[in-house]
């Protein structure tokens, strides 16, 4: 009679079960991810769109604004305040967009890439803004106030075009 070790049978139905489980957890783990970056950025659109609507916020912009050779321009055309309100707007909109993924893909596409122009313009900033490095300490010293303020947006341009990026995946498969 051949020895089959009980222990061998109960090992492998636990190998399974943890199979089974990490299957679980990275088909959830990524929808979870995903929900989250999608809401993260809808978060910050939200509360950052909603700021630009204040006196404080529009004031903090001039410095920004005034410096780019982007957008000075719009200072001859509009206030400080009604920049910062339509700049508010945009960024309610583009917010929106994003959460509209729930509805279509579309949405959050157009939202997406919106949203990576919207932070490749702000990371311009970096180069045109006087303050945001700090040249008595050296590469890479920047500025808590303008420089730190403005680096995190090489993050938030990455999520944005990772957005665009699956809103296309799934429309093309949705179409497919």
């Amino acid at each position: 009679m051949p020895h089959v070790p009980i222990r061998s049978a109960a090992a492998q139905s636990r190998a399974q079960a943890r199979a089974v489980s990490l299957d679980l957890a990275e088909h959830h783990g990524r929808t979870v991810s995903a929900a989250g970056l999608y809401i993260s950025l809808v978060v910050i659109y939200g509360w950052f769109g909603g700021m630009k609507f204040t006196a404080y916020e529009a004031e903090g912009l001039t410095g920004l604004v005034g410096n780019s050779p982007l957008l000075s321009w719009t200072y001859s055309l509009f206030s400080v305040r009604a920049f910062s309100s339509l700049l508010g707007i945009l960024e309610l909109s583009i917010g929106a967009l994003i959460a509209a993924r729930l509805v279509n893909p579309v949405y959050s596409l157009v939202g997406g890439l919106l949203s990576a122009g919207l932070f490749a313009t702000t990371l311009s900033f970096m180069v045109t803004t006087p303050g945001v490095t700090v040249p008595e300490l050296g590469f890479p010293a920047i500025s808590v106030a303008a420089g730190q303020f403005l680096l995190k947006d090489i993050g938030l341009l990455a999520l944005s075009l990772w957005i665009a990026v699956d809103s296309l995946a799934a429309l093309r498969s949705t179409n497919a």
